[in-house]
């Protein structure tokens, strides 16, 4: 009996294709965006700020250790502190800069190109276009942090001895172990990310104009530090997606603790509902004229 005389069967071949077809979207959507030269642009961008801080490190006096930001008074001792302190300084700015790039284009600058009418066409559809967008924006967020993070190691071996690292707790862990928790801490600023990526995701919805929405996203993600580091708005700080961008140092410590991890992971979740629902909301009647 064929698929066409039995309605099952046909129901069954229409799930399969478009299953089949959402795995091409989202695999064409990735290669379109790492094709790009913005793309790999922001990446070099990001690769260069661990170089650029091992570089420093490397040509300054010996007596400036212990200055500065967070771990950069280890790097001397050990090169495999680099791509930790690249995470940290990254993290308040330039990554989420990166991100706002990305999430902001995802609708907005199909609109402005004018190609948003032609991904609409059936079985695409309006939900899967927006899962795809999130997802590929996601991805992003994992390689960037994980740019950052392989930048730093490869220049911190290049240029600071290597070995064991004594952890925030006293303990000492080994090479191997150590290049373990710096993917783990990587993976943790990825997750840290996907809120605001839900939230440029959803103003990308709002408007025909990509460099609004990443603006938007940039200082929306600026604001919230900013309220972060306000004692006034103490109460507001955990529901903050910003809150936890840096507690990572628990990933540091022997055993690792991760509760910062879960909460951190169940806040972002948070925001990726209830901005995937507002853009959910506004893209399903949004009128499609580009």
């Amino acid at each position: 009996m064929s698929s066409s005389s039995n309605p099952r069967a046909a129901r069954l071949d229409t799930r399969r294709t478009r299953r089949a077809l959402g795995a091409g979207f989202l695999a064409s959507e990735l290669a379109v965006m790492f094709r790009r030269r913005r793309t790999w642009a922001m990446l070099a961008a990001l690769a260069a700020v661990p170089i650029v801080i091992a570089i420093a490190v490397r040509v300054s006096s010996s007596d400036s250790g212990g200055r500065g930001p967070a771990f950069i008074g280890s790097i001397t001792q050990n090169g495999l502190f680099v791509g930790i302190a690249g995470l940290t300084i990254a993290i308040p700015l330039f990554l989420p800069l990166t991100i706002g790039v990305v999430a902001g284009d995802s609708i907005a600058g199909e609109a402005s190109s004018g190609t948003l009418r032609y991904l609409l066409v059936s079985p695409v559809g309006r939900i899967r276009l927006l899962v795809v967008k999130y997802l590929a924006a996601a991805a992003f967020c994992l390689a960037a942090t994980l740019t950052l993070s392989i930048a730093g190691i490869l220049i911190g071996i290049a240029l600071f001895p290597v070995g064991p690292v004594t952890l925030l707790s006293g303990d000492t862990v080994s090479v191997a172990e150590s290049l373990l928790r710096a993917l783990l801490i990587a993976l943790y600023a990825s997750v840290s990310m996907l809120g605001l990526a839900a939230i440029g995701l959803f103003i990308s919805t709002l408007t025909d104009a990509p460099v609004g929405a990443m603006a938007a996203t940039v200082v929306l993600s600026i604001v919230a530090q900013v309220l972060d580091s306000l004692s006034q708005t103490a109460w507001l700080h955990p529901w903050l997606f910003s809150h936890y961008w840096l507690n990572f140092a628990d990933l540091l410590r022997q055993p690792i603790e991760w509760s910062s991890f879960g909460q951190n992971a169940l806040l972002q979740l948070g925001y990726v509902v209830v901005f995937g629902a507002l853009a959910y909301g506004r893209f399903s009647t949004k009128d499609i004229l580009s």
